[in-house]
């Protein structure tokens, strides 16, 4: 097992009626942005909740934050607090709400051009503004995490940051709030934390034989609640488990003594930019072929896969290659669309478009084991087509 640290000082408050807790967790006297989406949280009733639990707060709102959040949006964000002197953020929303207020907490004292943040080439600081989550929409595990992921309008790219700044003080996360979600942002949702799991999983092997339990453990729950929790998110049993495991996959815990890889994300993060595509919907396009090209290197774990999650039986080469299809039909049952072919036109010259990319920014070494170069990359893509 690698040697790890785990740190996650986020107070994380799960079930029914924890909105109403708002006043005990965000200091009093303070002015607070209010950040969130395209106004559904309207609609559903939780923006009522959220106001009448901060009453004799002084709130100034910001709303309009895109999915897959855009930095020319963000900054303007950036400028009313600098403006109006504001002490706390609340974001009300989905993993792109939260990793857009977590850019806006981090780069609001950044002291050099904050899109440093997202090139990597400035660090946060230790003077971000607080904030904290009501999450709206499971998917992210950003609810629990110090991480998250950006556009860039002008350049067209899609950026991920992080630091152990950005951690959420309080997350609040009541799984009766799913009940409005429209049917395709569920979808995602369950796909979004299937591959987040996935790619904390699915490397060479190792000797961390409880991470691998607890993962296998997430992804059999995604897939035994997934079709069912789409069709009736009204069952509290379903969405309670469903919003659980969304976070789970992503809040630190999987990740700890084992290899990492996170090539399928930075993939899918250009297919994204390019052509706007849903981010897990770029991810089921990009994980069946990225695991068939990489085959050998991923052959054992695929296997342990196969034999685990999916009760397959066989030599480790059909069960590792059944597991693949096994896990393309799991997407397609989730509503996605596994071609980029059928997810957008004029898609050509993407693989080399996205190659000649990850040159320029020195990616030529991608994956747990740093061997998704990007002749790789181009083979996976014009696969994915």
């Amino acid at each position: 097992m690698l040697n790890f640290q785990l740190y996650n000082p986020t107070n994380y408050l799960f079930g029914k009626g924890q909105i109403a807790k708002l006043p005990e967790l965000i200091p009093a006297n303070t002015k607070v942005l209010l950040t969130y989406g395209g106004g559904s949280i309207k609609k559903n009733g939780i923006y009522d909740q959220v106001m009448t639990a901060l009453k004799g707060y002084q709130i100034v709102e910001f709303s309009g934050i895109e999915p897959n959040p855009k930095y020319e949006t963000l900054m303007k964000a950036v400028e009313i607090i600098r403006e109006q002197k504001i002490g706390f953020i609340l974001a009300v929303g989905g993993g792109s709400v939260i990793d857009g207020t977590k850019f806006i907490s981090a780069a609001v004292n950044c002291e050099s051009e904050p899109s440093d943040i997202l090139h990597r080439t400035a660090e946060v600081g230790k003077n971000t503004i607080p904030f904290g989550t009501v999450l709206t929409l499971p998917a992210t595990g950003s609810e629990m995490n110090s991480g998250g992921v950006v556009t860039i309008l002008t350049t067209q790219e899609k950026l991920s940051f992080g630091s152990p700044e950005l951690f959420p003080q309080f997350s609040i996360c009541d799984p009766e709030v799913i009940i409005s979600l429209p049917r395709r942002q569920l979808e995602n949702g369950v796909v979004d934390a299937y591959m987040h799991v996935l790619e904390q999983y699915m490397t060479t092997k190792h000797d961390a034989l409880l991470q691998d339990r607890i993962a296998e453990g997430v992804l059999q729950t995604l897939i035994e609640i997934g079709p069912s929790v789409v069709e009736n998110p009204s069952d509290y049993t379903l969405a309670s488990n469903f919003m659980w495991s969304c976070t789970m996959a992503l809040n630190g815990l999987l990740n700890k003594g084992v290899p990492v890889d996170w090539s399928t994300h930075m993939i899918g993060h250009e297919l994204t930019a390019l052509y706007d595509i849903d981010h897990a919907r770029t991810l089921a396009i990009v994980a069946p072929s990225l695991y068939t090209v990489m085959f050998e290197t991923k052959k054992d774990k695929l296997a342990q896969y196969g034999r685990r999650v999916f009760n397959l039986q066989g030599t480790d080469e059909s069960v590792a290659r059944e597991a693949i299809v096994k896990t393309e039909e799991f997407f397609q049952r989730m509503g996605m669309k596994t071609k980029l072919s059928e997810n957008t036109e004029n898609y050509d010259d993407t693989a080399k478009f996205v190659a000649d990319r990850f040159t320029e920014r020195g990616w030529t070494g991608l994956g747990e084991a740093k061997n998704i170069g990007v002749e790789q990359v181009k083979e996976i893509l014009e696969m994915s087509y």
